[in-house]
């Protein structure tokens, strides 16, 4: 039987990281850095993919207020969508460009879909995630719990954010993914599949300094940078978008 491994959600990409998901036998990554539009991503991504990896481009859409923001992982997107629009505004633009929408690290923290959100989008969701190394195994199971209570498939997947993250955790799909289609299918048909992480004291060292790299992604410093200057490339009011997010922005 044919499998892929696939990371469907990191957060860095260069030689290093290409060179080691190659060396731990992952086949596909999924990169959807913050802060970055869609072009950049493809960009990257492009670069990086070759015989032995597919690197397919995605969002991590940030939605809502910053103290209070849900994040959407999109794949198949064919224009750029911004951060800090309304979750209904999100998933509209995400059904019109008929793109696949993944929920990340569900309930964790003040960044995730919850169970109200669950409630009303499962229907257009492909997936939600079940492992991640930023969680405690007590916010695994739970992201588990609602994920399975929605009859969803699962995911896990790295979350990478440092180097030494990636290879840590992988989905393996039973079937050969040797493009962004595949993938793409795999997802929407909610192809078998099967979640799994590495283990022992290394790897619980890994998710534990992933865990307490979110320090910088709450920061005041973070915080100023992304939403008072209206320059960042995501930020809904970036000439990029054109006035086309304005109904919907938050900021």
């Amino acid at each position: 039987m044919t499998e892929t491994r696939v990371d469907p959600h990191m957060k860095v990409l260069d030689a290093d990281v290409a060179a080691r998901a190659k060396a731990r036998g992952i086949d596909v990554l999924v990169y959807a850095p913050h802060f970055t539009r869609l072009p950049a991503i493809r960009e990257r991504a492009d670069r990086f993919t070759d015989d032995d990896l597919l690197v397919v481009p995605a969002r991590e859409v940030f939605t809502g207020p910053w103290q209070e923001r849900k994040h959407v992982l999109a794949l198949g997107l064919d224009e750029p969508i911004p951060d800090f629009i309304t979750l209904a505004g999100a998933f509209e633009e995400l059904a019109a460009q008929d793109a696949t929408a993944l929920a990340p690290h569900p309930t964790f923290a003040t960044v995730s879909l919850g169970a109200s959100d669950f409630e009303r989008y499962a229907d257009q969701l492909a997936a939600g995630e079940v492992y991640n190394p930023k969680q405690w195994p007590y916010q695994n199971e739970r992201s588990r719990e609602l994920v399975e209570a929605h009859g969803l498939p699962a995911f896990g997947s790295s979350y990478a954010h440092r180097r030494a993250t990636v290879g840590e955790v992988w989905t393996t799909f039973e079937r050969e993914i040797a493009s962004e289609a595949d993938l793409l299918a795999a997802l929407e048909e909610g192809a078998p599949r099967h979640v799994e992480h590495r283990s022992g004291w290394r790897h619980t060292l890994r998710c534990r300094v992933e865990f307490f790299d979110l320090a910088w992604e709450n920061t005041y410093e973070k915080l100023d940078r992304v939403l008072l200057s209206g320059m960042e490339p995501t930020h809904p009011r970036h000439i990029a978008y054109e006035g086309c997010f304005d109904d919907v922005r938050i900021y």
